[in-house]
């Protein structure tokens, strides 16, 4: 049975490896999408039944898509197939391009998503009173879907009202990504977006990015964030949980992470800290942290507890290539305790 739902694309990610995007001759291929991450996380890491609502156009790249969604456990029963025309003219799968990075050379995305199947998603076209049938506890979904295009962010909060409607949990990852409002209002429009659909949400990951007065436009000191988080609740008196990540680069291969989180009955909490984490590919780690975090709210651990879990799942996420998180339970609660990476027999 279902347990937790989530909206948003899932695109072909073209990994390089070591090397540039520009000069490969070989990608290896997995599957990605910031809301979609989050279920398979969960399916994978924590066991939980997860279903993903998106679209895909119906041929050999799409059905790749849908195999490796397969393989992560994700039920694919909600996936919404539009026909092929053979040329993508009228709707196509996203591709995603991206370069871990090495040392002062920083990670690296190029996305190629414009008018894909996802993308043309719109109100109306899911039948959410039968998404969310009995058993469904949380729905999830972010910034990255409800910036795709002109229609998404309509069936975002369309699919958020319904899922409150049903009693679920919501959570809402804002998930700023510059190229997709680029030409479409900016970060401005961005966090307009942003501010509706959060509205609409118990929990809100990555709540950093309503801070300032758009995405993007400040850098927080640690000692800033309490004050930060605690100017969000007052954007967003209905959120049960606030979070985030916290993140230092000194280089690409070397993170100091960390974690926050501030709730109406704590208070700021302040979570584990990381530094000097070694990173082979950091893209999808957020998200990794997000499916801990709803792990731990959905054990009703305490928050302190969740932030743990979230923590400590998106660094194991950050020492293997892809999207994707594969820690197991057991090496996740290894590193709450403090375990090291001493070889084991």
């Amino acid at each position: 049975m279902t347990e937790v739902v989530a909206l948003g694309e899932v695109m072909l990610r073209f990994d390089p490896g070591e090397g540039r995007i520009s000069t490969a001759r070989t990608f290896q291929v997995w599957e990605g999408g910031g809301e979609y991450n989050v279920a398979r996380a969960l399916r994978r890491c924590f066991g939980r039944r997860t279903a993903v609502v998106t679209a895909l156009a119906d041929n050999p790249v799409g059905r790749l898509v849908e195999d490796l969604v397969l393989q992560g456990g994700v039920d694919t029963s909600l996936i919404r197939w539009v026909p092929d025309d053979g040329a993508g003219r009228a709707a196509r799968n996203g591709l995603n391009f991206v370069e871990r990075g090495f040392g002062s050379r920083g990670a690296l995305g190029v996305s190629d998503r414009a008018h894909t199947a996802a993308s043309q998603l719109r109100e109306g076209e899911v039948d959410w009173d039968a998404v969310f049938s009995p058993g469904v506890r949380w729905f999830h979904t972010g910034g990255v879907f409800a910036g795709l295009s002109d229609t998404t962010a309509g069936l975002a909060e369309e699919a958020m009202t319904a899922a409150r409607r049903h009693g679920l949990t919501v959570s809402y990852d804002p998930n700023y990504r510059p190229s997709l409002w680029a030409g479409r209002g900016g970060p401005e429009r961005a966090r307009e977006t942003d501010l509706r659909l959060a509205r609409h949400a118990d929990v809100i990951v990555g709540a950093l990015g309503l801070a300032g007065r758009h995405p993007g436009v400040e850098r927080l000191g640690a000692e800033e964030v309490p004050d930060a988080l605690a100017a969000v609740a007052a954007l967003l008196p209905g959120a049960r949980v606030l979070a985030t990540t916290l993140r230092e680069v000194p280089s690409a291969g070397v993170n100091d992470w960390g974690s926050a989180a501030w709730s109406a009955k704590t208070g700021y909490l302040a979570g584990p800290s990381m530094p000097g984490l070694h990173v082979l590919d950091r893209i999808g780690s957020g998200d990794a942290f997000a499916a801990g975090l709803i792990h731990g709210l959905l054990a009703a651990t305490s928050l302190e507890g969740a932030l743990a879990y979230g923590t400590a799942l998106g660094a194991l996420t950050m020492t293997t290539p892809g999207d994707s998180a594969t820690a197991s339970p057991a090496e996740i609660e290894a590193l709450i305790a403090g375990a090291t990476a001493a070889v084991r027999r």
